[in-house]
């Protein structure tokens, strides 16, 4: 069963050329997109996050430039939700920030008896895609969780250290309190 390559394969590469999605077909180097696996990008309150009634925000700023990959983000997305959800009902927004649309590639090579027969090495190497990637530049923002009291940025900072390994690069919480 094929699987997906390590995230470092890809986390803190340079941007690789010619991933162009176009509307005409012939000028799309990318032929096939990979799903969107984020399901949604903001949960929560966003009536009171409008309103102004939610006044202590964090976000988790990342500090290097890498690139994160999109079931990377939607497994924070899910956890964190749940967490906050469960904790602090009806007190939250929480919003994903960076969109992934950068198409990762891969040329798979296989290894084994007979494997240099059905293989053409490097040779018209494009490789197919395989995942989506936010591309991050230090400062960027993951996540923005807007918290209705001091108790509450307690548990999302919580819940944020619990994420820190799943994300890659160092990432920093900055807090922001915002008067009404």
């Amino acid at each position: 069963m094929a699987s997906l390559r390590k995230a470092n394969a890809y986390s803190r590469r340079h941007v690789v050329p010619f991933t162009r999605v176009s509307k005409k077909k012939q000028k799309s180097y990318i032929k096939v997109v990979p799903p969107q696996k984020i399901v949604k990008f903001s949960m929560g309150e966003g009536k009171l996050y409008n309103t102004g009634k939610l006044p202590h925000v964090l976000k988790v700023v990342s500090t290097d430039s890498v690139q994160l990959r999109h079931n990377a983000l939607e497994s924070c997305r899910q956890f964190i939700n749940k967490k906050l959800d469960k904790d602090l009902a009806g007190q939250y927004f929480f919003k994903v920030v960076p969109y992934p649309h950068h198409i990762q590639r891969e040329n798979k090579m296989l290894t084994g008896a007979g494997a240099d027969r059905m293989q053409t090495g490097m040779q018209l190497s494009f490789g197919k895609s395989m995942g989506k990637a936010a591309i991050l530049k230090p400062g960027s923002e993951v996540f923005v969780i807007a918290l209705a009291t001091p108790k509450g940025v307690v548990i999302a900072r919580h819940v944020i250290n619990q994420i820190k390994p799943k994300l890659p690069g160092r990432t920093k919480v900055l807090y922001e309190f915002k008067a009404q």
